[in-house]
């Protein structure tokens, strides 16, 4: 195969062009030891008698207004949970007589459990308000029972925040009682968890966790009166908290576009509490909004759909569909992600995404969402995902995170692998590590781009040093898609990294994987040099390689549902000679 023509010597680039250098600042350490003390000293406050004295205040008498709720819930988890089971992440709790606090319930199911969230679901569900709150309102009187004073699960800042929403969101169901003292301990309650975070939610790290506690105190703010100073705190501390999370170019500083999904469900869910009041929402939601969807809908591929990045599960198109609606900057998209590493080359029916940025810090992964443990991130850089039309040629093989149920253990880490990814993986070792608690270690430090376009097609080359201290190796890839779409040309280059006496050097052998999409079928050539590629819908692509043998071999992709589909990867092996060695493919479609 050719080399890709010198993008240099092509007409300038276009005005998105341009050569970056991402580096994973601040090593790899979680939160430090003064932070996790901050943590435990700080939920020692909220169980003493000083902070059962701070929560005291004016009960309401009512709410002012009811936002509107911009996520759907599942009708079918609302029906099960009207015929007795609150189900939630593989786990299944029996209401009748529920104890929620009780031993033995998974953290996630706790923490949906706590937050509401199943309100969501039950709307979703019940035909009218009145069938709601009959199911609704005997399990609110029982959690208030259970959790009257501060829990440290139940009260965790970003689930009391998460709860607030959900209570106002879905105020119909809970508040329609006429029993007058149910609506006063519950009123109250949602005074009582408003002060609480008046204090909490400006004690977590920056994550999101601390945007769902922000969130809810905004609406509260709005919401019960008397709310103005808590508004505006609330306010200011989104307009610190969002500029660090959400990167210039809209992508979230954890690199997972499930991340970002969450992070603009949660502002629009916020903002709407200031509609239901006929109030104006704060500018810094619009603003981050205008950043975040063109970032996702960068990322889509011809189905709609976003491929599995960051560890997260794929996100449907109809997601995508429901959040452009809801923003102003509609279906505008990034083509190029300075920031946050992603790339988007498309022509004619064929889109690319490629993965160019390091992997994100392990203390930016524990900072998630309620609920969320610190999987964030894989070890998947310079891989790519490429789409014909509507249909999936080059995946990932998916994620857990995102997902409505969790995948297995096992099958869960091992979706955040190098070599569950579209890319260059050396003696079958993560170009960063994972370890066993899901965190992210060394590994990729900086990754290096160098992006152009022109009127013959697009270009882009990049680099990473995860190999380097371990292997003495540097690893590149080149990709060219030509105007059309109907050319992929890529090469693979291993080049012995800078001398260094902590370096281990040897001749390594390496493997490039690409998996395919579902119903994809694979037949080899003659020659064990490459393979045609027939699609669904009967479009055929046919892939060459030099540089070592084309194998089939069998893979697997999750679909947005954490549905498992069997299917094939096309892997070329070779090994280094004289610590550096190239493979250059291609990717050609057949016909129009």
């Amino acid at each position: 195969m050719a080399r890709p023509e010198d993008p240099e010597a092509a007409t300038a680039p276009d005005a998105e062009a341009g050569d970056t250098r991402l580096r994973r600042v601040g090593g790899d350490r979680g939160p430090s030891l003064a932070e996790r003390l901050t943590a435990r000293a700080a939920a020692t406050l909220y169980a003493s008698p000083l902070h059962r004295l701070r929560l005291q205040g004016r009960q309401p008498l009512k709410l002012l207004g009811v936002p509107a709720d911009p996520v759907p819930g599942d009708a079918a988890l609302g029906e099960r949970l009207a015929a007795g089971r609150m189900i939630h992440a593989g786990a299944t709790a029996m209401t009748r007589d529920l104890d929620f606090g009780a031993a033995g319930h998974p953290p996630a199911w706790r923490a949906h459990a706590d937050s509401w969230a199943w309100l969501r679901d039950l709307a979703a569900h019940v035909p009218d308000r009145a069938t709601g709150a009959r199911i609704a309102e005997p399990l609110v009187r029982r959690w208030l029972a259970r959790f009257a004073d501060f829990d440290a699960m139940a009260w965790a800042a970003p689930v009391t925040g998460r709860r607030l929403l959900f209570a106002f969101g879905h105020a119909p169901l809970i508040l329609s009682s006429t029993d007058p003292a149910y609506r006063v301990a519950l009123l109250g309650a949602l005074a009582t968890w408003a002060r609480h975070l008046d204090r909490a939610a400006f004690r977590l790290p920056d994550g999101l966790g601390r945007v769902e506690a922000l969130a809810g105190l905004y609406a509260a703010g709005l919401l019960i009166p008397g709310g103005e100073a808590r508004t505006a705190a609330a306010v200011a501390g989104l307009e610190r908290l969002l500029p660090v999370l959400v990167l210039p170019d809209g992508g979230m500083i954890s690199r997972a576009p499930v991340d970002a999904l969450a992070l603009a469900e949660l502002l629009i869910f916020a903002a709407n509490a200031a509609i239901a009041v006929d109030a104006r929402p704060a500018p810094v939601f619009a603003d981050t909004l205008a950043r975040l969807a063109p970032s996702l809908m960068g990322m889509a591929l011809g189905d709609g759909m976003i491929g599995a990045w960051g560890g997260g599960a794929p996100i449907a198109a109809a997601t995508l569909e429901r959040l452009a609606k809801s923003v102003a900057t509609g279906t505008q998209l990034v083509r190029a992600g300075r920031w946050s590493g992603y790339y988007r080359l498309s022509a004619g029916k064929t889109v690319i995404v490629v993965d160019a940025g390091p992997p994100p810090l392990a203390r930016v992964a524990a900072a998630g969402a309620a609920g969320h443990a610190a999987v964030a991130g894989h070890a998947g850089t310079l891989a790519f995902e490429l789409s014909d039309g509507a249909e999936r040629l080059i995946v990932n093989c998916g994620g857990s995170r995102g997902l409505a149920s969790p995948l297995p253990g096992p099958l869960a880490h091992g979706l955040r692998t190098t070599a569950a990814h579209s890319t260059l993986i050396v003696a079958d070792t993560n170009s960063t590590r994972i370890r066993d608690d899901g965190s992210l270690g060394l590994g990729v430090e900086e990754v290096t781009v160098s992006a152009r376009s022109s009127e013959d097609g697009h270009w882009l080359e990049a680099g990473h040093d995860g190999y380097a201290k371990r292997f003495g190796l540097m690893i590149s890839r080149r990709l060219f898609l030509d105007k059309d779409g109907q050319d992929l040309r890529g090469e693979d280059l291993l080049s012995a990294a800078p001398p260094s006496p902590l370096r281990r050097r040897g001749e390594r052998g390496f493997d490039i994987r690409f998996h395919l999409g579902p119903g994809v079928a694979a037949t080899p050539t003659a020659d064990g040099a490459g393979a045609l590629l027939k699609l669904p819908g009967g479009r055929v692509w046919a892939m060459k390689a030099r540089g070592g043998p084309v194998a089939i071999e069998p893979s697997l992709w999750i679909d947005p549902a954490g549905t498992l589909h069997r299917t094939q990867q096309l892997v070329i092996s070779a090994r280094t000679e004289g610590l550096a060695a190239g493979v250059q493919w291609s990717f050609r479609r057949a016909g129009k």
